[in-house]
């Protein structure tokens, strides 16, 4: 049951939820996880489905209308179609999962029967060398057979692709070309200083700016679309029709209109991807705090909420570099991208 909505302090209500279910990677992005070895959340720490479904009523009934599962790799996570249908029974707009489609072939076919309503696939280049050297596994062809067999099995598809300078950005015109080829639209992500990018520079980010400017030389002129709301992504037009967006975090900054929390595999609860500390909604719920309590902390949390990350990210100009060194990630496993999600 829904009780009142939650605004923070700068009139933002919540409405979209990223839901963690593990911080395991079958993947080594270099622009994720590029070190060699890595501290992984106890698995005792975890929460269970059941919790997990307990949780997500609760930011119901404050207001969330959409929940994405992500990881990690959501998909490593067992049994995982069964925390989808407990999921999809709840009274949610869309209940989506962000997935490096390596497991997705296997798996997509359970996951539309219990009630996904879309899957979104990170993929950042059509070549199987330059897949390897990014993400170092030779799995690229796993990616290509899962994102066939989602749409064979009628499972909505979305891609994500990360565009790094001298690493994939001569594939702004091939990878758009590829969604195409799949009935799948492309969201291009500027590369983000968030946790695990220990490695990352504003020299290596491709800007929204760089993207559009490239696409009008190759194919033409490109008309911005309306309607963005509150989405990260900004929607753009081909001349021929075709529609793609860009996430500008980095460049530009869309903090004003953010209404998304982020709950970790473990049950902190961030209000912002540069969080630098959370809250422990798991603790709550495992002493026995009632729903109406958890509803109260979700309200009182939310309500306090001032969070501009990205915006003071871009304030810092010369001065900006990763967000996190990897001595301070071992020391707080929660600033890694791979344990809060995306």
């Amino acid at each position: 049951m829904r009780t009142r909505d939650a605004i923070d302090a700068l009139r933002r209500p919540l409405r979209n939820l990223r839901l963690s279910v593990t911080d395991r990677c079958n993947l080594r992005c270099s622009y994720c996880m590029p070190e060699d070895t890595y501290a992984w959340l106890p698995t005792p720490e975890i929460l269970r489905f059941e919790e997990i479904a307990a949780l997500v009523d609760r930011f119901i009934a404050v207001g969330v209308r959409k929940v994405r599962l992500t990881g990690g790799e959501p998909l490593v996570r067992k049994d995982l179609p069964a925390l989808i249908r407990m999921l999809a029974l709840k009274p949610l707009d869309e209940l989506t999962l962000t997935t490096n489609g390596i497991l997705l072939e296997e798996l997509c076919g359970e996951l539309k029967a219990a009630g996904l309503t879309r899957v979104t696939v990170s993929l950042d280049t059509q070549s199987r060398a330059r897949f390897l050297k990014l993400a170092r596994r030779d799995l690229h062809a796993q990616v290509l057979a899962g994102i066939s067999a989602a749409r064979r099995v009628g499972l909505p598809v979305k891609l994500d692709t990360v565009l790094i300078h001298g690493v994939n950005d001569d594939e702004v015109v091939t990878m758009l070309d590829f969604a195409a080829e799949h009935d799948a639209e492309l969201r291009f992500i500027e590369y983000m200083d968030v946790g695990g990018a220990t490695h990352w520079s504003m020299g290596q980010v491709v800007s929204r700016k760089e993207i559009l400017d490239r696409l009008a030389v190759k194919v033409g002129p490109v008309e911005a679309l309306p309607g963005r709301g509150s989405a990260p992504a900004e929607r753009f037009r081909l001349p021929d029709g075709r529609a793609f967006g860009i996430i500008a975090s980095t460049t530009q900054p869309f903090c004003a209109a953010c209404d998304r929390a982020r709950l970790t595999a473990d049950g902190q609860l961030l209000t912002c991807l540069y969080a630098t500390k959370g809250l422990d909604l798991k603790g709550a719920l495992r002493r026995g705090d009632s729903p109406a309590a958890l509803e109260q902390l979700l309200l009182d949390t939310w309500g306090k909420r001032s969070d501009r990350g990205a915006e003071e990210r871009l304030a810092l100009r010369e001065a900006r570099g990763p967000l996190a060194t990897q001595s301070e990630l071992r020391a707080q496993p929660h600033l890694e991208m791979h344990t809060r999600g995306g």
